[in-house]
């Protein structure tokens, strides 16, 4: 064993036995970790990479705290907005301690029962949305905190939608039981319902409020208790006498929503044969691992229930990176491109394959944050950027704990780690072997809905304003900025009026640059909302060659759940548009998208159908077919009706009951459109579906009219054509600020 490798085992032995102070457990397990080897030895099925996302306040960060503590990782446990002013450890930016929100993502790793475990603990608020999107890109399983008494929330929706999108398997983990109005069986009710899981209780609370004792685990049909200062200590007993028959009724239950997706679980169940411990573990592993089950557990984080079992939990049914199947793409010259799947196997034998998911600069320059898929990556080695094609060696290795780093020599397949100095994008594939010509699936991003202006306080701040303006985009990509040369103002945009003030507070922070926000600007849309023809002739001579291209055929609107795209298509047939030229005509209807005439937003929902035109056998150039197809759109303007989309959002507001004639009636003023409503023991929640442009200054208001009891969250829905007075307003504004004429005419929806 080389000398840093005994150093950091050392050090991981001090973390541990500073916890055995509290934790008679903890000192047993620092006896053990001498012979513990760290990930680079151990077997791909004990290693474990999960995420934990969460609505806002549903618990992640506290949870993400406790699992350190009991697996030796931490010494004390602090708390999210402790009063010892130190924070929870995966908080690690000052902006995120006090205001008791997570703002990254923070990965981790950690040893439980011999197996390792990476962690990555994610933001609740949705306009941190591409934090919890690029981790589950990477993760192999996470786990989805719910709150007792809320339940499942907007963010949880969405949550749940990203965890589909990438197929990440997922257990379930009902928080804050010791809370007033904690109702569990209220939230496995609503995970049915409202996420279409096939969810079932794999161990029931014992107690719940200030009465939560402890669990009843129905799997292995026995009672735990937490006890000690800190819950560190597990007594197992066997289950109360007034809990038997729900334990009992419950361990149906769950043997019932096994049997319906399981076969061989549904054989045992239909011949009544006995069915055993370990026939109920093996059923909730493959179901959960093909996603046709999840299994809910309990606890409280805060007051150190439940936590343990959820560890047990990732170990018995989340997947290990061998049983996760991940693609990649195979780019062939003038051949389509077709998928491989790469091995996990963690013998070094294939070259290394890893996805960079996240960018941070930190204070030794651009920490890039890596999965690996294959192979193993050793430190002085080179690695080669597929999209890029540039080479670049690794002088440095490091394994994450919050903000610390620690050194490593070698990562493995399955792994989670980072490198300095390698200049990427987030969603770049890297390769040992140059030859390896593949790329990984892409992150998906959202598109930003909210822009404000912004400037620098001071004019001297203008290079700390620029270079803290390139490291924010290059680090986020749905922080958009740009320079409006209308209004000569830098626009910068954003998923939400906190996401970009979180960004102008952070530029005070860390770059000593105060800036003034200006106004909230909702990015509106601007579409067809008919099929409209088109044929221009773009033909200009000035002596020499001159420019000759016509363009013939229909742009009409994309129906409405594609709203946000454009689409081209070519549908000319013989050679009247040369091939070659079909690129500039593309280009040049992509560039007028950018900038609509009628509001000066983007044009999206639109298909542009190319089905006919003439070129000159000189003059013709892919530069004049570029201008034609401009001279198409705006033709199009002045002949097609066009109508401005806006961004709806999915609203939910939870306030006592007295206010709920209040809280609706404030959203009707908003022209929102209720969805549905909920009541909860003296509490009601309120869903709804609002205009953006009309969600600004509300929190003030909710606030003001609830006596500070009411609370709300939004998320981007869709896209949806606005009213037409807002429609008459937004233009009417536009040509006044750019001098059109009065009896210029506005365009009116059909």
């Amino acid at each position: 064993m080389t000398i840093s490798k005994l150093i950091r085992l050392s050090n991981f032995n001090k973390h541990i036995l500073n916890a055995s102070k509290y934790n008679t457990n903890l000192l047993r397990l620092s006896c053990m970790s001498t012979q513990v080897k760290f990930a680079e030895h151990k077997p791909l099925e004990k290693i474990r990479n999960i995420g934990i996302s969460a609505h806002i306040d549903s618990g992640k960060t506290t949870l993400t705290e406790r699992i350190l503590f009991y697996t030796g990782r931490i010494a004390e446990m602090h708390e999210v907005k402790g009063k010892d002013n130190v924070g929870a450890t995966m908080d690690s930016m000052e902006l995120e301690r006090q205001r008791g929100i997570t703002i990254q993502s923070a990965a981790t790793y950690t040893l439980w029962k011999d197996h390792n475990i990476n962690i990555i603990d994610t933001p609740g608020h949705v306009d941190f949305t591409v934090e919890v999107e690029r981790a589950l890109r990477v993760l192999d399983g996470a786990i989805l905190v719910l709150c007792a008494v809320g339940g499942v929330q907007s963010q949880t929706l969405t949550v749940n939608r990203q965890m589909k999108r990438y197929n990440v398997p997922c257990l379930a983990f009902i928080n804050k039981l010791d809370r007033m109005g904690a109702n569990p069986n209220r939230v496995l009710h609503q995970m049915r319902s409202k996420l279409n899981h096939n969810a079932a209780y794999i161990n029931i609370p014992i107690g719940l409020e200030s009465e939560t004792k402890g669990i009843i685990d129905l799997v292995r049909q026995k009672a735990v208790y937490f006890e000690g200062n800190y819950g560190e200590k597990l007594r197992i007993e066997d289950i109360p006498s007034d809990m038997k028959t729900e334990a009992h009724d419950r361990r149906q239950e769950l043997i019932e929503h096994l049997a319906n997706v399981d076969e061989k679980i549904g054989e045992l169940f239909l011949d009544e044969k006995s069915i055993s411990e370990s026939d109920v573990m093996g059923a909730i592993r493959r179901s959960c691992l093909k996603r046709t089950f999840t299994p809910v557990l309990v606890g409280t984080a805060l007051k150190n229930r439940g936590v343990q079992p959820l560890l047990d939990g990732v170990l018995d049914y989340l997947p290990n990176p061998g049983e996760v199947e991940n693609l990649a793409m195979i780019e062939k010259e003038g051949e389509e491109t077709e998928s491989i799947v790469l091995s996990p196997a963690r013998d070094g034998s294939n070259p290394f394959v890893g996805l960079a998911f996240k960018l941070e600069a930190g204070k030794f320059g651009q920490l890039t944050y890596l999965r690996s898929y294959q192979g193993c990556l050793k430190k002085s080695e080179s690695i080669y950027n597929t999209r890029t094609k540039k080479r670049v060696r690794i002088s440095r290795l490091v394994r994450l704990h919050s903000n610390n780093m620690e050194d490593v020599n070698e990562v493995y397949a399955g792994e989670i780690f980072a490198l300095f100095g390698v200049d990427c994008a987030s969603g770049d594939t890297f390769v040992t072997d140059p030859k390896l010509q593949i790329s990984m699936e892409s992150i998906h991003v959202p598109e930003p809905v909210v822009s404000m202006s912004i400037k620098p306080s001071n004019s001297k701040d203008r290079d700390n304003f620029s270079k803290a303006v390139a490291r924010f985009t290059k680090e986020d990509p749905t922080f958009r900025f740009y320079f409006d040369d209308d209004n000569k103002e830098t626009i910068v945009s954003g998923m939400g009026e906190l996401h970009l003030e979180i960004y102008a507070q952070r530029m005070e922070r860390e770059y000593n640059c105060p800036v003034i926000l200006g106004k909230p600007k909702v990015a509106f849309r601007e579409t067809l909302s008919g099929p409209c023809e088109f044929d221009y002739l773009h033909k200009k001579q000035s002596g020499g060659a001159g420019q000759y291209g016509r363009v013939i055929g229909i742009m009409e609107p994309l129906p409405p759940h594609q709203n946000t795209t454009l689409e081209f298509v070519d549908e000319t047939i013989g050679t009247n548009v040369p091939k070659p030229f079909i690129p500039g005509i593309e280009r040049g209807f992509r560039l007028m998208a950018e900038k609509g005439l009628l509001s000066g937003h983007k044009l999206s929902g639109i298909k542009f159908r190319l089905q006919d035109g003439a070129h000159h056998i000189v003059d013709s150039s892919e530069l004049a077919f570029m201008l034609a197809a401009q001279g198409a759109v705006r033709q199009v303007f002045e002949n097609g009706s066009w109508q401005i989309l806006e961004p709806i959002m999915s609203v939910e507001v939870t306030a006592p009951d007295e206010f709920q004639g209040t809280v609706i009636a404030q959203l009707n003023k908003r022209h929102g459109v209720i969805t549905g409503t909920d009541g909860n023991e003296g509490w009601f929640t309120v869903y709804a579906e609002v205009p953006l442009n009309d969600m600004f200054g509300y929190a003030g208001e909710l606030r003001s009219s609830t006596q500070g009891k009411g609370e709300f969250s939004m998320e981007y829905s869709r896209y949806a054509p606005c009213l037409p007075e807002v429609q008459e307003q937004i233009v009417h504004q536009y040509q006044e600020a750019h001098g059109l004429l009065p009896q210029t005419k506005t365009k009116k929806r059909n």
